[in-house]
């Protein structure tokens, strides 16, 4: 790091760049998973104003964005609990120089790899493999949670408590956020990886704000098409770390230059 003290928030670099596109990309996957709760207290509000659902109210507007804040809330909160312990754990291995440095590079390697590896699934059109990769039993939970969610959102979708509705989902299994999860880890910096991960939350609002409010649907072409961007996106965004790995290795490659990005 050059003089100065960071505090590890990301301007307009490849990473945060990187991490927005894969919140707008990513919108359209979130559709499987957010969809049909968003449907639900889509529905629950527009019952509750006795209008058309696509016929917005200032009060319906005001429910959805609570609804989005709190899933990019919980997603930066989660981030950076993950970074935290991504510091503590380099923090471990710093007293001993070489080992440290080996540490950090096969996170790095590990970490890119993973990131890019869901971005080949997306390009390819095999994200449905990716999801096989979720544990059985975080399936269950999810299946749990999201039924706990559901039966519910009548109590919790006419006021201030829809924000945890939203907040639910930084806890659910999902193929974007999990690899973002991995990334915060990377950087051990609690603020930078909120900062990161609020971005892909404000990334995914647009198409799940449209999607309950006048969109309804998302054309399966369309969902494609958004899916290979994502799949981009995760490739240059898993490339940060792996370059940065493989230069603590030794190994010379192009980097994208990443202020600030201590660990790896």
């Amino acid at each position: 790091m050059d003089g100065g003290i960071s505090l590890g928030l990301p301007a307009a670099t490849p990473e945060a760049v990187a991490f927005l596109l894969v919140g707008l990309f990513g919108g359209a996957h979130c559709l499987g998973m957010c969809g049909p709760l968003v449907s639900v207290y889509a529905d629950r509000l527009a019952d509750r104003e006795g209008v058309d659902r696509r016929s917005l109210t200032v009060r319906q507007v005001r429910q959805h964005a609570l609804f989005n804040v709190g899933r990019a809330l919980s997603y930066a909160a989660i981030g950076a609990v993950f970074a935290l312990v991504g510091g503590l754990f380099f923090d471990a291995f710093d007293s001993v120089a070489a080992v440290g440095s080996g540490v950090r590079a096969t996170t790095g390697l590990l970490v890119g790899g993973a990131i890019i590896l869901t971005g080949v699934g997306y390009l390819v059109g095999q994200s449905a493999a990716i999801d096989r990769f979720t544990p059985t039993a975080v399936t269950r939970l999810f299946g749990r949670v999201s039924g706990w969610a559901t039966a519910r959102v009548d109590r919790l979708v006419g006021g201030p408590r829809i924000l945890g509705l939203g907040a639910i989902h930084g806890l659910l299994p999902c193929p974007i956020i999990y690899p973002a999860y991995l990334y915060a880890f990377s950087t051990g910096e609690p603020l930078r990886a909120a900062a990161l991960l609020g971005l892909l939350g404000l990334g995914t609002i647009p198409t799940l704000f449209l999607y309950g409010t006048l969109l309804g649907r998302v054309s399966a072409r369309r969902r494609a098409t958004l899916h290979r961007a994502l799949g981009a996106a995760f490739l240059v965004l898993g490339y940060i770390p792996l370059s940065h790995g493989l230069m603590l290795l030794g190994v010379s490659v192009p980097h994208l230059h990443v202020p600030f990005y201590q660990p790896l």
